[in-house]
């Protein structure tokens, strides 16, 4: 049996109040995948570890990912392109879901584009999106190199 959570009564000494970053603001950054830059404008540090990996994902045509593993969940919204995922084509205005756990399909575009993600702890894993060695790698590896396990 879990115990019903009770709501907390509204506040203003208990108000975070929203933050903003913008695009322009950002450099775009390398991701491990071929052919995919990112501007993560929010994202998980020591300080902040729930903070969610979110922002723009660019990606040239012809960039492409294998299926891989995450234990935390995440949303995208496609912008622009069109974009085969597990066989399945997807263009602009479509949103995915992806629970945690999950098996993220192998992508492949011939357009490239960009896809807005948001990446948060997952609720039944409480894993968390990984920031470090995945949107700002200095150098990127080879696909077979790359782990496919975060």
């Amino acid at each position: 049996m879990t115990e019903a959570l009770v709501p907390r009564e509204a506040s203003r000494q208990h108000h975070l109040p929203f933050e903003t970053r913008h695009i322009d603001d950002m450099q775009w950054e390398t991701i491990r995948w071929p052919g995919e830059t990112g501007k993560m404008l929010f994202h998980p540090r020591p300080e902040r570890p729930t903070e969610p990996n979110a922002g723009i994902l660019r990606l040239e045509p012809g960039a492409h990912h294998p299926e891989h593993y995450h234990g935390f969940a995440q949303v995208w919204y496609i912008l622009s392109g069109e974009y085969e995922i597990d066989g399945k084509l997807h263009g602009p205005g479509t949103m995915l879901f992806h629970p945690d756990p999950h098996f993220e399909g192998a992508l492949h575009t011939k357009t490239g584009g960009e896809i807005l993600i948001v990446q948060y702890p997952g609720p039944t894993t409480t894993e968390r999106p990984i920031y470090s060695d995945r949107f700002n790698v200095e150098e990127r590896r080879s696909v077979p190199e790359e782990r496919i396990d975060r």
